[in-house]
């Protein structure tokens, strides 16, 4: 997710050939078209802050704002400029599938004898202009032309875009050693190659628009930069700009150069790395994901050798690996690592981290627990400290500098590798969180790297030029031909070269679907004999929220939930998220409550529930997202909701969009909480009523886990939801530090103290919490909803149980729609429902979801005569609650305890 954004509200074109028929036109036009020989023209006394005309292919410029008559291009340097003519035209239909938010604007042709002049222009200073008849008058035929600044993607991908299939980028060696750098800079009127401190020119293919230069093997590990000379209209002038490589493979710290290294180098590969086993793969539908951030799971961890490092995920003997391998052994498949690219804004070097505990006045652990003082005191080292989610990318294909013993160089490459080894080694495999969706600036920004090699290029421009930051950042532009190679490389290079077994687009809905589907297909053609991985293994998913300038497919058709339902490439549901919880994200009153939090069955004060009627109206339409959720959100399957009406999935309404969206369980990924948002621990202790017993609470947690952990499709938990992990109801803590974020697997100190579960550390940081603080304060300073460790452990076992019953039984992998409407009923929806309990019947399966705070029955007549027992890893497991539920075989009747979920199995005399 964004880094200063918490989780969007989601609601419910890939661009084609072009040119063709425009060419065909303009040759018309041009015959009927009687105009002066070319010349130069005089330049625009200014130069435009806007870029309000778009050159979208070598024939046709659309222009906001113009009025259709004869235009130009000039470009040029100095008081001279070239020109380029325009007569008005039409988009062609290619063209207005590919540009469906162009289609409205004026178009313009490029006269066919200055189209030889494309090259040129766009290696210029480049403005369009237009002397329009509202601006002159019969007195006075020299008014000033409109002028305005020219956006070049469209125009850049028709004249390079051959260089997506034909360049390989960055750093790349032949078989005696000898390396060659290449960088795609078609706009760049030089590049040179800063090596080791030295120059070393570049040159430059005019096919494609790649600089190379060739070296020796004695350039292996020398640090290097391009020196690009380019037109940056940003700052409306030429710039020479040092740019690390965007295709860079290892950094010096705090990525002040690139480093030449082939990760092919067998110096590079840890011990076991080329016979390195990995645990089964299972299908997406089945992923059960841990989803966790590299350094919340080791920096506070006492057991660990390596805090904070890659390393901590071989100390296989810590607290922390120790609770991965139960949780691995128990049915988890994979960890979902928060992004470990190198990004821009942690110090790397340990010596230059700021720790907000070293501050005057800020002995965190001796303030009161519901003092605003922790949160300051984190505050002014926030920019400095050794702390972020990581949503702020710098380089995409390159490890973080501050998670290795030695930022400075290859080292991290090596550590990355061994990381991913303990993990296959712990029995899970590993999913990187990628954020290819923005950077972390644009323009002549230092920390801006892609810009200021082709300004204006790889980031998506609004339609006056400006940056589009709906992602919270300056967002990028996967529909340009050069931005989707990079994602697609990119994420081929992670397979390969770190044998990472998934990957989690962030804000995938600004994605193109082509782009995502491109990603799959490079990716299922990687094989073990000629590439050391599996391909096909990989697992996609992804936020596939739609909001934003890209929304409801304005540019392309886009990677949302709705578009990736049937691709195997799955999207979070955030449906039953709601429902499980209550309310959504950004309520004003975080006290909405939801099925596991009370809502109509164990009701608290606040207004915003409504009265009886309204909490038991939503309760119910609530259980029916549940159930959707439980079935892997199909569209097409067909139920009874709570009314008694017979629905299809896309039938039941969510915010005004269908509930139900996937073509095939595996299309939806359920979660009750993630890195965004109040972690679950949060959002419950908001919303169950304030005397709710600390066992109560954790109960609670396990039957809202238990509605993801059960159902068909995959699932995610957050790392430490299982231990009753808490933020100090912090709802986005990407730079809110060690003290809000770290993990505390091991609930005792061995002194007699404890760590707790992270909550009641201090009103949480003010920026995106002060308006919760008069309902966070008398919670954090309630010591009854700080849980003992007894009552911690209980809830990871009793969840570990549910999830050894998904791993054991093959129904809840279900693989097609038709599998699941055969297999899975409610047979009690409807008439019969009881607010506050969901019954499902699944193959010889009969799951009992009971959130009331009170022991429920639930009576299936189609099951008297048939015996069931309470399934034996519950009957045998560690919640000594749900081996008193029972089942009566003369009647029907299925009894089970308040806030508790009971998985029930046709007794075969096993």
């Amino acid at each position: 997710m964004s880094p200063s954004r918490p989780l969007p509200p989601s609601p419910n074109r890939r661009t084609g050939p072009r040119r063709r028929l425009a060419a065909a036109l303009a040759l018309v036009a041009a015959a009927l078209l009687v105009a002066p020989p070319q010349q130069r023209a005089q330049a625009s006394p200014s130069d435009p802050a806007k870029a309000e005309a778009q050159w979208i292919d070598r024939d046709t410029v659309v222009w906001k704002g113009a009025e259709r008559a004869a235009a130009q291009l000039e470009f040029g340097e100095g008081g001279a400029a070239h020109r380029i003519r325009l007569t008005p035209g039409t988009l062609t239909p290619a063209e207005r599938a590919a540009y469906p938010h162009l289609q409205n604007f004026p178009a313009f042709t490029v006269d066919p004898r200055d189209r030889g002049l494309a090259r040129d222009a766009v290696r210029n200073r480049l403005i369009a202009t237009q002397q329009r008849a509202s601006d002159a008058t019969a007195s006075d035929a020299t008014a000033a032309p409109a002028t305005t600044g020219v956006q070049i993607p469209g125009v850049l991908d028709d004249l390079y875009g051959r260089a997506a299939q034909h360049a390989r980028l960055g750093p790349t060696f032949d078989d005696a050693g000898r390396p060659t750098l290449s960088v795609w800079a078609p706009t760049a009127r030089t590049v040179a190659l800063e090596l080791d401190g030295r120059t070393v020119p570049m040159r430059r293919d005019d096919a494609t628009g790649v600089w190379r230069a060739r070296g020796d093997a004695a350039w292996t590990g020398k640090p290097y930069r391009y020196v690009v000379r380019v037109w940056a209209p940003s700052v409306r002038t030429f710039v020479t700009n040092k740019v690390t490589d965007p295709y860079s493979t290892a950094l010096t710290a705090d990525s002040a150069r690139s480093l030449v290294v082939d990760l092919a180098d067998p110096r590079l590969a840890p011990k076991g790395w080329s016979r390195l086993k990995k645990p089964a793969a299972v299908p997406l539908r089945k992923a059960r994901i841990q989803e966790l951030h590299i350094r919340d799971f080791s920096i506070g961890d006492r057991t660990s050798r390596h805090p904070g490092q890659y390393l901590a995920f071989t100390d296989g003997h810590s607290d922390g690996m120790r609770h991965l391998k139960s949780l691995a052994q128990s049915g988890t498949s994979h960890v979902h690592l928060l992004p470990a690219f190198d990004g821009a804004t942690v110090p790397e070097r340990r010596g230059d981290q700021q720790d907000p505990a070293r501050q005057p006045g800020c002995g965190l652990a001796a303030l009161p627990a519901d003092s605003g003082r922790q949160q300051e005191c984190v505050g002014r080292t926030a920019a400095r400290d050794a702390y972020n989610w990581g949503y702020d990318p710098l380089h995409y294909t390159v490890p973080e500098g501050s998670y290795a013993s030695d930022p400075d160089g290859p080292r991290r490459t090596t550590e990355f590798r061994r990381m991913v080894q303990g993990l296959n080694g712990a029995g899970l495999r590993t999913v990187m969180d990628v954020v290819y969706n923005h950077t972390a600036a644009a323009g002549q920004d230092p920390k801006s790297v892609l810009d200021r090699i082709v300004p204006g290029y790889y980031h998506r421009l609004l339609d006056d030029g400006g940056v589009a930051t709906s992602t919270c950042c300056s967002g990028t532009a996967p529909e340009h031909t050069m931005m989707g190679k990079l994602v697609v490389d990119s994420v081929v290079t992670w397979a390969k070269a770190y044998k990472i077994d998934g990957f989690r687009f962030d804000l995938m809905g600004h994605h193109p679907k082509a782009n995502i589907l491109a990603v799959r297909k490079a990716l299922d053609a990687l094989t073990p004999a000629r590439d050391g991985v599996d391909g096909k293994s990989v697992i996609l998913y992804g936020e596939g929220w739609n909001f934003g300038e890209a929304a409801d497919d304005a540019r392309f058709v886009q990677a949302t939930q709705r578009n990736m339902a049937g691709t195997g490439i799955a999207t979070f549901s955030d449906r039953a998220r709601d429902a499980v919880r209550g309310g959504g994200p950004f309520d004003q009153d975080p006290r909405v409550q939801g099925f596991a939090s009370g809502l109509f069955t164990d009701p608290n004060s606040s207004p915003a529930n409504g009265d009886p009627a309204a909490q038991r109206s939503r309760l119910l339409h609530y259980q029916d997202l549940i159930k959707l959720g439980l079935t892997g959100n199909l569209a097409d399957y067909t139920f009874t909701d709570t009314t008694g009406r017979r629905v299809k999935g896309s039938d039941v309404d969510y915010n005004g969009a269908p509930a139900g969206y996937a073509a095939a369980p595996g299309d939806a990924l359920a979660y009750a909480d993630a890195h965004d948002n109040e972690t679950l621990y949060d959002a419950l202790a908001y919303k169950l009523p304030p005397g709710t017993s600390p066992a109560d609470r954790a109960r609670m947690q396990v039957v809202a886990l238990a509605t993801g952990a059960l159902s068909q499709g995959p699932a995610l938990s957050q790392a430490g939801t299982d231990l009753l992990r808490s933020k100090s109801l912090d709802r986005n803590s990407f730079d809110s530090g060690d003290w809000f974020n770290a993990l505390h697997w091991n609930c005792t100190d061995g002194s007699g103290g404890g760590d707790g579960n992270g909550f009641g550390r201090g009103l949480p940081p003010a920026a995106d919490n002060k308006d919760k603080w008069p309902y966070a304060r008398p919670l954090l300073a309630d010591p009854a909803l700080r849980p003992g460790c007894a009552t911690m452990g209980a809830t990871s076992a009793a969840y570990r149980d549910l999830l050894r019953i998904h791993a054991t039984e093959p129904a809840f992998a279900l693989p097609t729609t038709a599998d699941v409407q055969s297999a899975l009923s409610f047979p009690l929806s409807g008439t019969d429902e009881t607010p506050g309990v969901i019954t499902m019947r699944l193959g010889r399966l009969v799951v009992v979801f009971n959130a009331t705070p009170h022991r429920q029955t639930q009576h299936l007549p189609a099951t008297a005569g048939t015996p069931y027992t309470l399934h034996p890893v519950q009957a045998r497991g560690a919640d000594p609650t749900v081996k008193s539920a029972s089942y009566q075989a003369t009647s029907g009747t299925f009894t089970v305890p308040a806030r508790t979920v009971a998985v029930f199995t046709r007794d075969t005399g096993r």
